[in-house]
């Protein structure tokens, strides 16, 4: 599938907010696994509250594309085909960030650090791997949020402003 010039930005966007946010999971240093233990345990009410929030940013923007597509398809202008799938790929990312949000949140909820069998070694594992999901799903939803940007401008052009000459716009609405 051709990736449009939109998505690329909005890829480029989410990497270097995933770059930005692991960053500071670098300047941690190395941890000993009692010290991770305790970092867990500190952090997991932030990384439950990180992923209702993104679970409930996800929804809410599947809500508001359908709208969206309410707007696109009353619409003056015909729109091309690249004006729906360009929303069809936020649609499935979006689904994508929701359901890895919610399931992040379940696993985050499994009591890890009251287990008193689990190595101290392993805190270390479960600590990085904690931080490297909470960041990827945060740059995924920054993706998902640049990708609705660009469409969102894009339909005010269209829509709102009446530039009949936007790429998205269909070269048949010219010839009627």
């Amino acid at each position: 599938m051709k990736i449009s010039t939109y998505t690329k930005r909005a890829l480029l966007g989410g990497a270097i907010s995933l770059a930005i946010i692991l960053s500071g999971t670098f300047l941690l240093g190395k941890l000993s696994g009692y010290e991770a233990k305790i970092l867990i345990r500190n952090s997991l009410t932030g990384m439950n509250t990180l992923c209702n929030t993104i679970a409930l940013a996800s929804a809410t923007i599947l809500a508001l594309l359908l709208t969206l597509l309410g707007i696109s398809s009353s619409s003056k202008s015909k729109l091309k085909k690249d004006h729906y799938r360009h929303i069809l790929q936020i649609a499935k990312l979006d689904t994508f960030v929701f359901v890895a949000a919610v399931i992040t949140f379940l696993i985050f909820n499994l009591p890890i650090t009251e287990s008193e069998s689990v190595p101290y070694n392993w805190f270390n594992f479960v600590y990085y791997i904690s931080l490297g999901i909470s960041s990827i799903l945060s740059s995924l939803l920054i993706m998902v949020v640049l990708m609705l940007y660009n469409t969102i401008v894009n339909i005010i052009k269209i829509v709102g402003l009446g530039i009949l000459d936007h790429p998205l716009v269909s070269k048949e609405e010219d010839e009627e």
